[in-house]
């Protein structure tokens, strides 16, 4: 067990975080359970209340406002008015289930808005559109009378196809989540949270993400609150000063854009002074307390100017009946937000949030199907957020909480139909299930240059079509396995050879037996084989003479990055996340580009084989029951960035041990006495140790939690990492 190290704690920290944020009331009062996740978070180095928050917190309410994205207002005038004139509109994809995710979430919504439009992914003859928008798809659209352009999960690097769009009269908007190039498209909005302009507080969604906040900003567009100006105001006496504090604060589109702080001081300050009045000019103005703000503004000026206020808490009242008779400064001791945000708690703030609340709970009574609509986005949104192998924080961890959640409920269709073909039940889903076994088969279109195959699936309305579409990915996938393993078969020797070559920093192999729509699957199967970044090259013959590849990485390196150094004028076509990306170069720079490689690797540092795992907690035997799934529950999702818990327990006495498993190698199962409970265990491929192993003896285990689903039962179950007598 040396290769595990658990790190040591200060009890006091412990304590002082559970108590903070009052873990206790999360887990019912148990106080073992709150201090083990504290424990957790303390080691995860997770310890501010912004990162907490995403962690206890799962309503939608603490998503991020989509006005906060650079270019979204102009992004919804454009198709607002699109929808005015009738005007016919192109949606772009990609050809992953990014791609088709995020197509089918801003189709549906144009087509609910009865706006003219129409979908087009990746060609399979063309691969000039391998990477995003190109000028054979504008020139299309210039055919076909289409106006405006939206590309989804792409766009960001298409400079000269937006150029030549805008040239034939033809609208740009691009949303799109890629890393961004230092020159930006010239498109009538770019929306993407990394833009170097956005406000946006978390810029790691995925493509899906940024179409379904367009499609929220345009349900938002539906409502009395979109584009009004509300302003806020709040007199507050500071005795310590002896004066008054009026702090204003004005919002539009429930985004704060503009703040304002001033003193006054009783017979020194005329109100002509204020720039308070000018802020105020013209505006519907929202207080606590009309009367009590009226009162304190006559006696500061006199009665003859007359402030014309709506009193919010009469209002708010209505939603929440509990605030009614509550003062300002208890307003501010309630508010949720604050809890975790402390700069938060202001009272200017916290009428700020309320109103925010106030305004979804109008919206949610006015526009109920924009709550089920928005269950069907999230679906989609969180297949694309794992494929796209987002951090699972922030607001990812609600946008897969509520997918997966709402998949149980009711899935969306295509997904229905897919998920009865893998013999998946939706009520014990799991986001290992969708990783591992749904993402997969839905990225098989695209990979072999069907993608139409799949987002087929998601929009088609009649059911039975859809089981036929169902069948036909179901049978690409199967065809995408066979296809990478006999690939990655062939390429294994040069594989050990490259790595050999480059000091095990580095694997890279281009060859004619790595198709070109999967050199991501098979970048990413070296890199899991070798623990190393990988890139893929397919060298297959293309009319363009170009190569193309992915590259694959962990940790240690940003792609984008990596392939940057490469020069600005080598690759024809790349872009990418952080831990994935593509490119194409003209097949006659092959050597060259091996000579980067060579070059680049000198810079790698490999991957240390001795880093010590780390354990999370330490779990007293007696603890060790179906309850501790409560801290389970609360780390779910797991995924990049938010790996999977490993917990350690001490003198677990062995009950039984016995083999499972059909064939070889076999398994051990063990079941330890913990407690008043019997706990079972796998140690899986290990069915050769079983005499090593005696009843009634203890042992020291390391080791994960799940719950087993077998005929209708769930059975809690440990998965042993390491084990010693």
């Amino acid at each position: 067990m040396e290769n595990w190290n658990k790190q040591k704690l200060n009890s006091a920290d412990i304590i002082n975080l559970s108590e903070k944020y009052n873990f206790t009331k999360k887990f019912q009062n148990n106080q073992t359970l709150s201090r083990i996740f504290s424990s957790i978070l303390l080691r995860k180095n997770i310890t501010e209340g912004k990162d907490i928050l995403y962690y206890i917190e799962e309503d939608l309410r603490f998503q991020h406002n989509p006005f906060l994205i650079y270019g979204m207002e102009d992004a919804v005038e454009r198709i607002l008015n699109a929808q005015e004139e009738k005007e016919n509109v192109l949606i772009f994809g990609d050809s992953d289930v990014d791609g088709i995710s995020s197509t089918a979430i801003l189709y549906n919504q144009l087509k609910r808005m009865n706006i003219n439009v129409q979908w087009r992914l990746p060609c399979a003859e063309d691969e000039e559109e391998c990477f995003g928008l190109s000028k054979k798809a504008v020139e299309y659209c210039y055919s076909n009378d289409i106006s405006l352009i939206i590309t989804v999960d792409c766009g960001i690097s298409n400079i000269e196809a937006t150029a030549f769009a805008n040239q034939l009269g033809i609208d740009v908007i691009i949303t799109d989540h890629h890393n961004p190039q230092e020159t930006l498209p010239d498109a009538i909005a770019v929306i993407n949270p990394k833009h170097p302009q956005s406000l946006y507080p978390y810029h790691l969604i995925c493509g899906a993400a940024v179409s379904y906040k367009l499609v929220s900003a345009l349900r938002f567009a539906q409502t009395d609150f979109y584009n009004a100006e509300i302003c806020f105001l709040n007199v507050n006496e500071n005795k310590e000063e002896n004066c008054y504090e009026i702090n204003c604060a004005k919002i539009k589109n429930l985004v704060k854009i503009r703040e304002l702080n001033e003193k006054i001081y009783p017979s020194k300050t005329s109100i002509y002074d204020l720039k308070t009045i000018s802020f105020i000019q013209n505006q519907i103005i929202y207080v606590w307390d009309a009367q009590k703000t009226k009162k304190i503004l006559s006696e500061l000026f006199g009665n003859g100017i007359d402030f014309n206020f709506i009193d919010f808490s009469k209002e708010a009242v209505i939603i929440h009946p509990s605030l009614n008779s509550k003062t300002i400064e208890e307003l501010s001791e309630l508010s949720l937000i604050a809890k975790y945000i402390p700069e938060e708690k202001t009272i200017i703030n916290s009428l700020v949030n309320l109103y925010t609340t106030y305004c979804k709970k109008i919206i949610e009574q006015k526009h109920k199907n924009h709550i089920l609509l928005e269950k069907e986005d999230l679906q989609l949104v969180a297949l694309a957020s794992m494929a796209d192998i987002m951090p699972m924080k922030n607001e990812n961890r609600i946008f897969v909480k509520n997918g997966i959640k709402a998949i149980k409920e009711n899935p969306c269709n295509g997904l229905k139909e897919l998920l009865a073909k893998l013999q998946l039940d939706p009520q014990t889903l799991t986001s290992t299930d969708l990783s591992w076994t749904v993402i997969p088969c839905l990225n098989a279109a695209g990979r072999l240059k069907q993608p139409d195959i799949a987002l087929n699936l998601l929009l088609e309305e009649n059911p039975f079509e859809r089981q036929k579409i169902a069948e036909k990915v179901y049978d690409l996938n199967e065809e995408r396995k066979a296809l990478v393993s006999n690939s990655v078969f062939k390429i294994h020797d040069d594989a050990l050879k490259s790595l050999e070559k480059n000091q095990n920093k580095i694997c890279v192999v281009s060859s004619k037996e790595i198709p070109a729509g999967l050199t991501g699957l098979i970048a990413n199967r070296l890199m899991t084989d070798f623990q190393v970044p990988s890139i893929a090259v397919s060298e297959e013959d293309s009319d363009e003479k170009k190569f193309r590849g992915s590259i694959r990485i962990k940790k240690g390196l940003i792609a984008t990055e990596f392939l940057s150094k490469f020069g600005n004028d080598f690759f024809s076509d790349v872009g990418g996340h952080d831990l994935a990306a593509g490119f194409s170069f003209e097949s006659s720079k092959i050597d060259l580009f091996y000579k980067h490689i060579e070059r680049l690797s000198g810079e790698i540092t490999p991957p240390d084989q001795h880093e010590q795992k780390k354990i999370d907690a330490e779990i007293p035997p007696e603890y060790l029951n179906p309850e501790i799934f409560k801290i389970i529950d609360i780390f779910e999702p797991y995924g990049h960035e938010n790996p999977e818990l490993f917990f350690c327990s001490n003198n677990l006495i062995l009950n039984d041990k016995c083999l499972v498993g059909k064939k070889e190698p076999f398994h051990l199962k063990l079941t330890f006495t913990c407690g008043n409970c019997k706990f079972p265990a796998m140690y899986w491929k290990h069915g050769d140790d079983i005499n090593k192993f005696q009843i009634n003896s203890p042992y020291n285990v390391i080791f994960t939690l799940n719950r087993n689903y077998f005929k209708g039962n769930i059975i809690p179950q440990m998965i042993i990492q390491d084990i010693e007598g």
